[in-house]
């Protein structure tokens, strides 16, 4: 099997596990429209394939084995996904009151910013990487050419599964009046809350 099927079989899934940014993409696209969750698509792409790249490096399983660099990852990461949630729970009370402003409706770029934030900060994302890219080329010694096609893969893997994630959200979002709108805020904030909170627990104990 060539090595651009094999990253992009692998960057579909590892995208399909369901996190804090799918629930991001949800609240996002539902509120605003699919430029809004391609944007965020291509910023998880991007990091997806950076993280496989030092995986495949060993860059990653090194700073994954730093006590300081983990912990400190985890802490950042929890207070960012925390900061998210209590933001779209906030909005979605607000809409519910008819409070919200202009100023709340966001553009590709600040799109793209938080869902590149949300994802290179979680460390679980480290560790995703850490153990399955290398895992994709064990077994035999591979080119530069493979290598850089698995890394290709990776990326159009993660790009496929959440375009098509958002353009899912984005044709359901024509059935979605108001009050589910600030629901699915409420919602979606409260799930990034939880994933936020597991992760400074987990960081805490570690």
């Amino acid at each position: 099997m060539s090595s651009l099927l094999v990253g992009y079989g692998l960057g579909l899934f590892v995208a399909a596990q369901i996190g804090p940014v799918s629930l991001l993409i949800v609240r996002s696209v539902v509120r605003r429209n699919f430029a809004i969750g391609l944007a965020m698509a291509a910023a998880v792409a991007f990091v997806d394939l950076c993280y496989a790249a030092l995986g495949l490096a060993g860059v990653a399983r090194a700073l994954e084995s730093t006590d300081g660099v983990q912990v400190a990852l985890g802490y950042v990461g929890a207070a960012v996904l925390a900061a998210f949630g209590l933001r779209a729970m906030w909005i979605g009370f607000r809409a519910r009151f008819g409070l919200e402003t202009a100023e709340e409706v966001g553009t590709p770029r600040r799109a793209f910013a938080t869902a590149f934030a949300a994802t290179a900060l979680n460390p679980l994302t480290i560790a995703l990487w850490t153990a399955a890219a290398p895992a994709a080329v064990s077994g035999g010694s591979r080119s530069s050419v493979d290598t850089a096609a698995l890394l290709v893969g990776v990326g159009l893997g993660t790009l496929t599964w959440y375009a098509c994630f958002a353009g899912a959200i984005a044709l359901a979002r024509r059935r979605i009046g108001p009050r589910a709108l600030s629901a699915i805020d409420i919602g979606a904030g409260a799930g990034i809350l939880g994933f936020g909170a597991y992760l400074g627990y987990r960081t805490a104990k570690s």
